[in-house]
């Protein structure tokens, strides 16, 4: 659909810088580097520049001599030549360029009108499906909101190479936070040692599943990590689709008060308590933790949350509870394994798109009862299994679970195992959970 504004307009470009850019590469091939940190071939107009510039890239890439008789030739051999202007056309591009010196600022020229195109070509594209009678409102919106994520991420200029002072300097000084923070860890902490020594830290752009069976403590142990992340000042997301905001408080005051968590619900509590509340939700108000508690949240509206907390809140790590209550956007009767894939494939995508670890919990299928889980029991898809770049799982005997009833006090041994590392080793530790406090604890340290 062409709308009145751009009915019967030139998209913006520039020929003459196009001309400047083509023609600056084929005299000096030093130029292609300063280029490249600008342009791929779809950011020139004219098709004939775009094919010009792909015969140029794949001469660099070969290796090969780089210059207007070696750029002519292949046209030539792919019976482009005539289509790009023929010899002469070749010849004009590096007549109208003197030298090779400001390409970066052609290159610049070409890649703001390029901008400017895909900025029309997403507007037409939202004006379209606006007018559509069948697109949802929140389809529209999330799609817009990729659409210009897109075009925003696209347009980073890329870093050139940098000395090794440049990255002695950079790499000290990592080594030196690290050892002030205690750790040696490349993504970000849980707060367990026994998990951050086997995976440095969740990693950006990792898809990381945690899975058990019901009542094990799924949740509590990603709110372990949520709580340890949030006070130590690193800004995490966490969607709630089971559970509302303020259970989810309650949760977290209960960790860090260590009031019993059936007390903070009940209301029955001490005047003593208050005191230990207070600071607890003094330590919790000053946490960068942003939590959506929508129910049942769709796929798109869930991503389009992720993405502004990404960019207004510069949260580190998104945890959603869990994957199972996340609705794909789809029509007609598909099966419920399709629609676990597709979320499971959005998740990862979301992951590497954010730079950074999303951790969603799972539940275990019911075969897995009685048994230490693995990576088959996933429920409902295998696809998460393939999209996961690591897969925790929590395991309690059920006798244990048992005794636990009896004592409330003790630290109950369960096991965590870490079933899959994309880039790092698998095994097993235990940790402590604590129900009074609904909280995993590090049995090497008691405590995080």
């Amino acid at each position: 659909m062409e709308s009145r504004i751009t009915a019967g307009r030139v998209p913006p470009h520039n020929n003459d810088a196009e001309k400047a850019v083509l023609g600056a590469v084929m005299l000096d091939t030093e130029a292609l580097e300063i280029v490249l940190d600008y342009l791929r071939a779809d950011d020139f107009y004219r098709a004939a520049h775009q094919k010009i510039f792909e015969i140029i890239m794949q001469l660099d890439g070969n290796h090969d001599p780089l210059d207007i008789i070696t750029v002519t030739d292949m046209l030539k051999r792919e019976q482009a030549l005539d289509a790009c202007g023929g010899t002469s056309y070749i010849s004009e591009l590096t007549s109208s360029v003197p030298s090779s010196a400001n390409v970066g600022y052609y290159a610049q020229i070409v890649q703001s009108a390029s901008v400017k195109r895909r900025l029309i070509r997403a507007s037409s594209k939202i004006m379209e499906q606006s007018y559509s009678d069948i697109e949802d409102h929140k389809e529209i919106l999330a799609d817009a909101e990729k659409l210009i994520f897109d075009i925003l991420e696209g347009n980073q200029v890329k870093g050139g190479y940098r000395t090794s002072i440049d990255v002695i300097n950079e790499t000290i000084n990592m080594i030196e936070k690290l050892y002030q923070a205690g750790g040696d860890y490349t993504g970000v902490p849980s707060g367990f040692p026994e998990l951050d020594k086997m995976t440095s830290g969740f990693q950006p752009s990792d898809f990381i599943v945690i899975g058990a069976r019901p009542s094990v403590g799924k949740t509590a142990f990603a709110l372990s990590i949520v709580n340890y992340m949030a006070l130590k000042k690193i800004p995490v997301g966490f969607f709630t689709l089971e559970m509302a905001g303020r259970s989810v408080m309650q949760r977290l005051l209960s960790m860090e008060s260590r009031i019993d968590l059936q007390k903070i619900r009940s209301g029955l509590l001490k005047h003593s308590h208050f005191h230990s509340l207070t600071e607890a939700a003094a330590r919790l108000y000053e946490a960068p933790l942003f939590i959506d508690d929508t129910p049942n949240i769709k796929l798109l509206d869930l991503r389009a949350q992720a993405r502004r907390m990404k960019k207004n809140e510069q949260v580190q790590a998104i945890f959603i509870d869990y994957i199972g209550l996340v609705e794909p956007e789809v029509r007609g009767n598909v099966p419920r394994h399709e629609q676990v894939a597709i979320v499971s494939r959005s998740l990862k995508a979301l992951a590497r798109e954010l730079d950074i670890p999303v951790i969603c919990l799972s539940q275990v299928g019911r075969q897995s009862e009685g048994k230490e889980p693995n990576l088959a029991d996933l429920r409902e898809s295998g696809s998460i299994e393939q999209d996961a770049d690591v897969v925790l799982f929590i395991h309690r005997d059920r006798g244990e679970g048992d005794q636990e009833q009896e004592d409330t006090k003790r630290l109950l041994e369960t096991d965590v195992i870490l079933a899959k590392q994309r880039n790092g080793p698998v095994g097993h530790f235990k940790l402590g959970f604590n129900k009074r406090y609904t909280r995993f604890e590090s049995l090497t340290r008691g405590d995080y």
